[in-house]
């Protein structure tokens, strides 16, 4: 048997086809999602409906990321706070304005964690950050990661949350990152998923890099006047793609760092959007960027 594994889409349709496609040519028809479907980029409801069909034709199973945490902690607490024409909070905005009621209780639905048993095959488990948490990073060089896995009832998880593709073995346990659909990091212009291959009763990864067309997503990014909705995460955004950093993470804290230097203080997501602006206009020379 094999299993395509997808996560950290955030909306990114293109990507998302691309990954499914190639999939489907090789007769795989089962899919595992580890969470984070929408966020970053345009036409979310694009990316729903497809995540619908492919659940209503093929066998699927999907798990709740952080990112589906925003969304219905949002709407339960009143919708609130988040505003277009803003950097930090105008792709929440937006992204949220385009969701349905069908959307939020499809996220509602789904657990953090699930572990998977399939006929003659090791049971493992599948989780967006860790089991235990969709917030948690398992990162190669941290000790809680070691101690999560030790922990773990059985001795292959796959996660996502960190966008880095990776292996990180200790003993005769492991842990599969897939990588990030929609917005890897370390790789330009790609894509990235995993498969997985049965063999006799254990698993085999496939870690799968692909070309698709990242031209388009980005016009799709400004038809969608998320240039002007969110100004520089969407620039943020572009600038991940062509370079593989996270740049939205670096946006961030370098806008909350010139806040704090000037105001003495800064709280998310009350940042001015002159931060926001000076602190792109230092990632774009930092990484030769427009």
């Amino acid at each position: 048997m094999d299993i395509a594994v997808l996560s950290d889409i955030h909306g990114n349709y293109e990507a998302l086809k691309a990954c499914t496609n190639y999939a489907l040519k090789r007769g795989i028809t089962t899919f595992l999602f580890l969470g984070d479907y929408l966020g970053d980029f345009a036409y979310p409801q694009r990316t729903m409906e497809y995540l619908y069909h492919l659940r209503d034709t093929y066998h699927c199973i999907f798990i709740r990321g952080n990112k589906e945490d925003y969304w219905l902690s949002y709407h339960d607490s009143g919708a609130a706070g988040w505003v277009p024409y803003n950097t930090i909070t105008g792709s929440l905005h937006y992204t949220y304005q385009n969701l349905t009621d069908r959307d939020l209780d499809f996220f509602g639905e789904m657990g953090i964690t699930r572990t998977i048993a399939l006929e003659n095959a090791e049971p493992f488990t599948i989780c967006h950050g860790s089991p235990f948490s969709n917030k948690e990073k398992l990162l190669l060089t941290d000790q809680n990661t070691l101690n999560i896995l030790g922990r773990s009832p059985t001795r292959l998880i796959l996660c996502g949350h960190t966008h880095i593709q990776q292996k990180i073995s200790a003993g005769e346990k492991a842990i599969l990152n897939p990588g990030s659909v929609g917005s890897p990091l370390g790789v330009c212009q790609k894509t990235q998923f995993m498969l997985l291959h049965q063999n006799k009763n254990t698993w085999e990864e496939e870690f799968l890099s692909l070309d698709y067309p990242v031209q388009k997503e980005i016009d799709h990014l400004y038809a969608a006047r998320l240039d002007q909705l969110a100004p520089y995460w969407c620039k943020a955004t572009i600038l991940l793609l062509h370079t593989g950093i996270s740049a939205h993470a670096l946006l961030l804290q370098m806008a909350m760092d010139l806040c704090r230097k000037e105001r003495g203080e800064c709280v998310w997501p009350d940042i001015p959007e002159k931060y926001c602006k000076q602190a792109y206009e230092i990632l774009a020379k930092q990484t030769g960027q427009p």
